[in-house]
């Protein structure tokens, strides 16, 4: 079991990768709508696993999950974030891995694409 933290817009999807993370076994212990709220959550939180919504409104200065990514990479070199993805976003993901994003998840998301990507992360204990 991890502890996931999920930064995403659109609530209905963070209740919807919420409920599959249950179901998974894992324990949400914190949520964000935004890069610049993720930074804040996860100095206060540490959650193992951060789901990062690749583009989200901008605030004080965070345009998109990437910046969010970069941030948070600062205060944890070793933190665990996989983002989210829509289609036609290729570009962003090869910025977003090469920034130190553990993976990604293309939406729709489903349990069985959230099972692969956490899969795929060793956490430290």
């Amino acid at each position: 079991m991890a502890t996931v933290m999920i930064v995403e817009d659109s609530m209905i999807m963070r209740h919807s990768i919420k409920r599959i993370l249950i179901e998974l076994g894992h324990k949400v212990i914190s949520e964000a709508a935004n890069g610049f709220e993720s930074i804040e959550k996860y100095k206060l939180m540490k959650p193992d696993i951060v789901t990062m919504d690749i583009t989200m409104p901008g605030e004080n200065g965070i345009e998109n999950g990437i910046d969010a990514l970069v941030e948070i990479k600062k205060i944890n070199k070793d933190a665990n974030v996989i983002m989210l993805t829509s289609h036609g976003e290729q570009k962003l993901v090869i910025q977003a891995v090469s920034k130190g994003a553990k993976g990604y998840i293309l939406k729709p998301v489903t349990k069985e694409k959230i099972a692969d990507a956490f899969g795929k992360i060793t956490l430290k204990t």
